[in-house]
Order: structure tokens, then sequence, then C-alpha cells
């Protein structure tokens, strides 16, 4: 079955990361959940993207705050799609690591989800999945169902309320 890797630059970042793990293991799809820092292990945030493909990972999941280089650097060692994953920063309430991760020089692409946004990059792993995987496919579609079915019934109680 699928795999995704979800970095996070220190264990600090975990309660944002969390929601993307829980969301991927919804799925299931296998998580590896690993604390790499691109500035203090740089050699093992190389070793561990160049031999990412080997391990059967399919999609790599980077969070950082700050400086946040780990996606870009996580993507200059592998082919495997990115994405980039903002932590909110004492600094710039995050801005500082969402224009990190989306100002990638050409041909280093990472894809980026919102500051703090872990719900929507595991969900944008399991989409990437998806194309290849016709059971998350499915999952996929029911997800998305579920959601206008809460939304339809949230507007239902709302007309109701207001009557």
């Amino acid at each position: 079955m699928a795999k995704v890797a979800v970095i996070m630059g220190s264990i600090s970042d975990l309660d944002v990361v969390k929601p993307a793990i829980d969301v991927l293991k919804s799925f299931d799809v296998e998580v590896e959940a690993r604390v790499i820092s691109a500035h203090r292990t740089p050699q093992l945030a190389h070793e561990f993207a160049v031999s990412a493909a080997d391990n059967n990972i399919e999609v790599i999941i980077c969070a950082a705050g700050k400086a946040a280089h780990l996606g870009g650097v996580i993507a200059s060692f592998t082919p495997l799609p990115v994405i980039g994953l903002p932590v909110k920063s004492s600094t710039m309430d995050g801005l500082d690591s969402l224009l990190s991760m989306v100002q990638m020089p050409g041909g280093i692409p990472v894809a980026c989800v919102a500051i703090n946004g872990g719900l929507n990059a595991g969900l944008l792993a399991v989409q990437i999945l998806a194309v290849k995987y016709p059971v998350l496919m499915k999952k996929l579609q029911d997800y998305k169902s579920n959601l206008a079915q809460k939304i339809q019934q949230d507007d239902a109680k709302l007309q109701k309320e207001l009557k």
C-alpha cells in the first residue's frame, strides 16, 4: 500500500503534523514520521531524501518553521513529490515559513499548504497517491461527499433555527 513520510524540523512541530498523520492513517496510508533538521542534521536529511524512493516512500510532507528550508533541501535530493507544511513561528506568525517554502528556485518544486495546515497536507498527499491507487480515489470521493453532506445538514439546521 501507499507510504508517506512526514518529516518535521523539530519535535515541537508535532502538534502541527499530527492532523496530517491522523488523516493519512484514516485513509490506511502507511506513515513514516521523523524529526530531521535541514540545518542541524543536513547529512541525515540528505541520506533520508536520496533513499526515500528505495524505502517505498511515495510522497514526503516536510513541516518546518522560521527559515523552513527542510522541504527545499529534501526536494533537491529526490524526484518524489514534496509537500511543504509551514509552521507558525513566533517571529512572523508563520509568514516567514510560508515564504521560505513557496519561493523555491526553478527546478526544485515544493507544493505548499496553509500555515499549520496539517490536515490539508495529509489530504494533498492522499490526492497525489489516489492517481495511482483506485482505492484511495474512492475513499477521497467518499470523504468529499461526507463533507458536502455535513454542510447541507448544517445549512438545514441553520434554516430551521432562523424560522
